[in-house]
C-alpha cells in the first residue's frame, strides 16, 4: 500500500506534463489558424503590406529577401526600370526570385513595365523564366499583355514556354486580344500553334475577332490559322458579324470563311449581325451574289449551248458550300467556250 501511495504523485505529475504539452499544442494551433485568418482578412481588404508583415513574422523570414516579401526593393527597381539599383540589390544578396503574396517575381514586374534591360539582368542572375503567379501568369504573358515584343523575344531566348498544356493564361491569346501584333509575330516565329484552342477562350483568331484586332487577325490568317476554327461551333465569322467592322468580315470571307456555318443555337453569322447594319448587308450581298452568279451563269451556259453537268444524287454528307464549287466550274466552262 505504501508503494502504491508513493507512486501516485509521480503518475499525477506525468499526466500533468501530458496535459501541458497538449495545451501548448492546441494553443500553437490556435495561433496558426488565427494568423492565417488575419492574413487572409488583410489580403481581402487590400492591405497586402500588413498581410506580408504577418506572414514574414510567422514564417520567420526577413522581409525583402524571403518568399513572402510583398513589393520588395527588388520588385520596385524592376518595375521602375532602375538598372543600377537592381544590380546593387542583387549584389547585396537579394533573392532574384523574391515572391510577393501573389507569387509575383521581379521578372514579372520588369516585363510588365517593358524594361528589357532589367529583364536581361534578372535572367542573367538566374531568374526563373517560367515562374507563375497564383493566377498562373508568366513573365511572357506580362510581356505580351504590355505589348513588349523585345521582352517576349528575350524570354523565349532564355527558354520561356510559349504555350502550356493546361488552361493557364495564354500569351498568344493575350497578344491577339490586345492587338499587339508585334508580340504575336514573335510568338509565331518561334513556332507556336496558331490554332491553340482553349475551352474558355477558343482560338487566338476567334479572340482577335471578338476584340476586333484586324492586324492580329491578318497575321494569324497569313500564318495559316484555320478560318473556320473558333470557340466550340462558333466560328471567327460569327464573332466578327456581331460587331461593325466590314473590313474584318471581308478579310475572313476572302480567306474562305463559311457564311452558312451554324453555331450551337443553329444561327449563321448573318443571323447574329445587327439588323440593317453594314455587316448584315455585306453578308446578305455575299450570300446573294453566289446564287445570283449561279443564275446568270446558267443563262449564259444555255445561250452558249453548253450542256449543264448531269444532276447528282442528294447526299446528306455533301457540304453546304458545294454550290460555290459548282459556280466555279460553270465559270471555268464559260471562260473556256469564250
Amino acid at each position: 500500500m505504501t508503494v502504491i501511495e508513493e507512486s501516485r504523485p509521480f503518475a499525477q505529475q506525468l499526466s500533468n506534463v501530458y496535459f501541458t504539452i497538449l495545451s501548448l499544442f492546441c494553443f500553437k494551433l490556435f495561433v496558426k489558424i488565427s494568423l492565417a485568418i488575419l492574413s487572409h482578412f488583410y489580403i481581402v481588404k487590400g492591405n497586402r503590406k500588413e498581410a506580408a508583415r504577418i506572414a514574414a513574422e510567422f514564417y520567420g523570414v526577413p522581409q525583402g529577401q524571403g518568399s513572402w516579401a510583398d513589393r520588395s526593393p527588388l520588385h520596385e527597381a524592376a518595375s521602375q526600370g532602375r538598372l543600377l539599383s537592381l544590380k546593387t540589390l542583387l549584389s547585396q544578396g537579394y533573392n532574384v526570385d523574391t515572391l510577393t503574396i501573389d507569387q509575383v517575381t521581379p521578372l514579372h514586374e520588369a516585363c510588365l513595365g517593358d524594361h528589357v534591360g532589367c529583364a536581361r539582368i534578372l535572367l542573367e542572375a538566374g531568374a526563373n523564366v517560367n515562374a507563375t503567379t497564383i493566377d498562373g501568369v508568366t513573365p511572357l504573358f506580362n510581356a505580351c499583355s504590355r505589348g513588349s515584343a523585345a521582352c517576349a523575344e528575350l524570354l523565349l531566348e532564355y527558354g520561356a514556354k510559349a504555350q502550356w498544356e493546361s488552361c493557364l493564361p495564354s500569351p498568344t491569346h493575350e497578344a491577339a486580344s490586345r492587338g499587339h501584333s508585334e508580340c504575336l509575330e514573335v510568338l509565331i516565329s518561334w513556332g507556336i500553334d496558331v490554332d491553340q484552342d482553349l475551352p474558355h477562350l477558343g482560338t487566338p483568331l476567334y479572340v482577335a475577332c471578338v476584340s476586333q484586332q484586324i492586324h492580329c487577325i491578318r497575321k494569324l490568317l497569313y500564318a495559316g490559322a484555320n478560318v473556320q476554327k473558333g470557340k466550340h461551333l462558333e466560328t471567327p465569322l460569327h464573332a466578327a458579324a456581331q460587331h461593325s467592322s466590314t473590313e474584318i468580315v471581308n478579310l475572313l470571307l476572302e480567306f474562305g470563311a463559311d457564311i452558312n456555318a451554324k453555331n450551337t443555337d443553329f444561327e449563321r453569322p448573318v443571323d447574329l449581325a445587327a439588323p440593317s447594319s453594314l455587316v448584315e448587308r455585306l453578308l446578305l450581298l455575299h450570300e446573294g451574289n453566289l446564287y445570283t452568279s449561279f443564275f446568270f451563269w446558267q443563262l449564259e451556259l444555255e445561250f452558249l449551248n453548253i450542256p449543264p453537268p448531269p444532276p447528282q444524287k442528294k447526299n446528306p454528307t455533301t457540304p453546304k458550300n458545294m454550290i460555290e464549287s459548282t459556280i466555279v466550274l460553270y465559270g471555268m466552262n464559260i471562260l473556256i467556250f469564250r
